[in-house]
């Protein structure tokens, strides 16, 4: 058996095909030769490593087969497979057939041309004499005139310095073996136009074996080559600013990691971006936005900078000391600070908080970003307009973000997230008209995490958007269950959410599938998400509402320039910030703005609810300012959704009785 094991060990690592074996996650427990030279790190350097990380588009969960387009460029054939408690990858480079494929129709589009136009281009290189003759079509595709004396020595200057050497080789290769052979190059004309060139050629030996003559093809491939790069920059490449986007920016440092690099990851975020947008627009704030990213890099040379997303940057400094990127990091922030404003029309300063972190052999790429991220946390605590250094003081900080996850991700699978409904009461009569649904952990794990504990923490990685489409379903579900019209629900989207252009159609898909009448289900959107993502929300809000869905911009108020927004979005209500209700039977300046609000949601045929609805006497306050509808401890606790649902009827429920909850209690949830 032994020896069996070793025959299939020695196979598996001569194989053409690429193997690995991950764990649940994703990291590499093994793999073979063949797939170390598709990551381009040595086997032994690979293990622990974050194969999604290093081959961004394989499947995280076994998958049918899937095609990749991975870096160099490689065209893959990647699927993944449960293998016990792990998973097995199965990589095959398909780039050679899929080169065929498109040689096939280049092909035949070459002799399309060839019968309308009498163009093929095709040259010959008799080896005895080591002279190549070149068809005149060939020489004016490379930009000469029929008849032009050309020989290889011409044409090895015209081809790019970087491809010279692969023709070399592949000629040479062909020579020892006497096989076909491909390669594509770029050429520059002499009119200095660049172009695409592939080439197709076979050896012709004597009976000794020995080549005596070669003879090929050319197709210009130029326009397909664009196409194909163009597929590469826009799978890692930003859209507004051009810069490396998240995904560029984790392989590059996870190979730097690899490679047992060191050196020191930069997390940027703009202070006062926001401000751009509400004064002057997005249009502004998107031509801004390009601008700032260009002045970074005009501070950076050829170092790394990425845009992670909204308003953040990344920079990877491999081989800098703690010194040497706090230098860097200086000089970005002050490039920020000194990016004149006044031209563009608002008095509005940026600044830039940054977060420092050092990397080394034995790190994994999450494990740096977080160290960063925590490091940007304290610099945006400690007032903005910085540079933090992380420390390893704050690795408990760090053990608690990825333990909140961790409790998250198995809360997901088995059943430990509940949902509660607070109720939204009309304040006239008591009676309740829908509930907001507020999302609870119950794993029975200790410490207990509230909201504020653990939703930050999944915003700030794609588990939030897991979390949303499970609310999402389970609210459906239990509509689904009580069929009563009465009964109705508002959940909550968070801004990443907004972000997923899935999103819609999955609610839609949930809806129809179900046969829940949209109109029994909302959206709320808070104020800064709807702003920092202005276009997501708009077009999620769309979609949605012309499905019949209600949507409602929550935290209304807390913004700058909120009445503007009012103008954007396509919402059905608005939630009125707490902050105006908490004191609105003593606050003249408060009652002021609550009345305008109203007037303004009437005027606009919205929907208005207050929140921190916690004493009596406000609701007497509100009514006289004309609020219809209000939502707070006061009027009612969150209650299990089960509890909701199981509800034989709806009553006024005792919502306005004389009992009064501690403003500490707060409607805050």
């Amino acid at each position: 058996m032994t020896r069996v094991t070793s025959y299939c060990r020695t196979v598996l690592d001569r194989a053409d095909v690429g193997y690995a074996v991950t764990d649940a996650r994703g990291n590499l427990l093994w793999c073979n030769r063949a797939l170390g030279a598709v990551l381009g790190v040595p086997v032994e350097q690979a293990y622990g490593r974050s194969l999604p990380a290093l081959l961004p588009g394989v499947p995280e969960a076994p998958a049918p087969t899937r095609e990749v387009l991975a870096p160099g460029p490689k065209w893959l054939e990647v699927r993944c497979s449960r293998l016990g408690d792990d998973l097995m990858y199965e990589v095959v480079d398909v780039s050679v057939w899929r080169d065929r494929e498109l040689t096939v129709t280049q092909e035949a589009d070459a002799l399309r041309r060839a019968q309308a136009l009498g163009r093929m281009g095709t040259w010959e290189w008799s080896i005895s004499e080591d002279q190549v003759t070149w068809s005149d079509t060939l020489l004016e595709m490379f930009g000469f005139a029929p008849g032009t004396a050309f020989d290889f020595e011409l044409y090895s200057r015209l081809v790019h310095p970087d491809d010279l050497p692969m023709i070399e080789e592949t000629l040479d290769a062909a020579l020892k073996t006497g096989s076909v052979f491909t390669y594509t190059h770029r050429m520059l004309r002499p009119d200095g136009k660049e172009r695409v060139f592939e080439c197709f050629g076979e050896v012709v030996v004597d009976d000794d074996g020995t080549p005596v003559r070669a003879l090929g093809t050319a197709h210009d491939v130029t326009q397909s080559s664009r196409v194909h790069d163009e597929l590469v920059r826009m799978a890692e490449q930003d859209p507004l600013t051009g810069l490396p986007n998240r995904r560029a920016l984790t392989r590059a440092l996870e190979q730097e990691l690899a490679n047992n690099g060191s050196g020191a990851l930069l997390v940027l975020d703009l202070d006062n971006f926001k401000d751009v947008n509400d004064l002057r627009g997005h249009a502004v704030g998107d031509r801004v936005m390009r601008m700032l990213a260009s002045a970074l890099q005009s501070r950076l040379g050829d170092r790394l900078i990425a845009r992670l997303g909204g308003d953040e940057f990344a920079v990877v400094l491999p081989g800098a000391s703690l010194e040497d990127a706090s230098g860097v990091a200086d000089n970005l922030k002050e490039a920020v600070a000194g990016f004149p404003l006044a031209g563009i029309g608002t008095p509005a300063r940026i600044t830039v908080s940054t977060g420092l972190a050092e990397f080394g052999p034995g790190d994994s790429w999450e494990l740096v970003l977080a160290n960063a991220d925590l490091a940007l946390y304290a610099s945006k605590a400690a007032g903005r307009d910085r540079v933090t250094v992380y420390e390893p003081n704050h690795y408990a900080d760090t053990v608690k973000r990825v333990s909140v996850l961790d409790r998250l991700r198995s809360a997901l699978a088995g059943g430990g997230l509940a949902l509660y409904g607070m109720p939204m009461v009309e304040l006239s009569t008591g009676t309740t008209l829908g509930h907001e649904l507020l999302l609870r952990l119950e794993d029975g794990q200790e410490p207990y995490l509230g909201p504020a504990d653990f939703l930050p923490v999944a915003e700030r990685s794609n588990l939030i958007l897991e979390v949303d489409r499970w609310v999402l379903s389970t609210a459906i579900d239990a509509l689904v269950e009580e069929p009563d019209s009465r009964l109705r629900f508002n959940v909550n989207v968070s801004g990443r959410t907004l972000e997923d252009p899935d999103f819609g159609g999955f609610v839609l898909d949930k809806l129809g599938s179900a046969g829940v009448a949209p109109g029994r289900l909302g959206l709320e959107i808070t104020e800064t998400a709807a702003v920092t993502n202005l276009d997501a929300a708009v077009t999620l809000a769309t979609q949605l509402r012309s499905f019949g869905c209600r949507i409602t911009l929550d935290d209304f108020g807390s913004g700058f320039g909120s009445f503007v927004h009012l103008k954007h979005l396509p919402i059905t209500g608005i939630k009125i910030d707490g902050e105006f209700v908490k004191g609105i039977e003593t606050s003249d300046a408060d009652a002021v703005l609550v009345s305008g609000i109203v007037q303004i949601a009437n005027g606009l045929g919205l929907s208005a609810v207050a929140e921190w609805v916690e004493r009596p006497s406000q609701v007497e306050a509100l009514k006289k300012l004309g609020v219809r509808v209000g939502q707070g401890f006061h009027l009612g606790r969150p209650v299990p959704l089960r509890d909701v649902v199981n509800a034989e009827r709806m009553p006024p429920n005792g919502a306005l009785s004389s009992r009064v909850v501690g403003a500490e209690d707060g409607a805050r949830s």
